[in-house]
């Protein structure tokens, strides 16, 4: 069964290349690039993880984070954060999301996605 990753992100062009990243790795994979399309996506495809951006337009990540939490069959979902505030947030205060890793945008290398939403989706 090939795993399914929803990437939630604004950013066409990052956006993409995360796709193309993952799809190369073998996932299957979906796109949102707003939080309130990710919940109705995520709640179709049932995926083995979200890569989610954190500074949004319109709704935040924070709020897509409530919102999967609050219903029992998505709150289980592991979630990678993909964001250029890393430096600023601690998995320990977003861990109760189901955030297992958080990625720096700054920092990161195509390896790196790979490396995270396999870790979180094998754990």
């Amino acid at each position: 069964m090939t795993e399914r990753v929803v990437v939630v992100e604004d950013d066409v062009w990052l956006a993409e290349h995360y796709l193309r990243v993952l799809r190369r790795a073998g996932y299957e994979t979906y796109h949102a690039g707003h939080a309130l399309g990710a919940i109705d996506i995520i709640d179709d495809v049932r995926p083995h993880a979200v890569l989610l951006d954190v500074l949004l337009t319109g709704t935040t990540a924070l709020a897509l984070l409530h919102e999967l939490r609050s219903h029992a069959d998505l709150a289980g979902i592991p979630i990678v954060l993909a964001t250029n505030l890393a430096d600023q947030i601690d998995i320990e205060d977003v861990a109760s999301y189901g955030v297992k890793r958080i990625l720096d945008k700054a920092t990161m290398h195509p390896d790196d996605i790979v490396a995270a939403v396999r870790g979180v989706v094998q754990s």
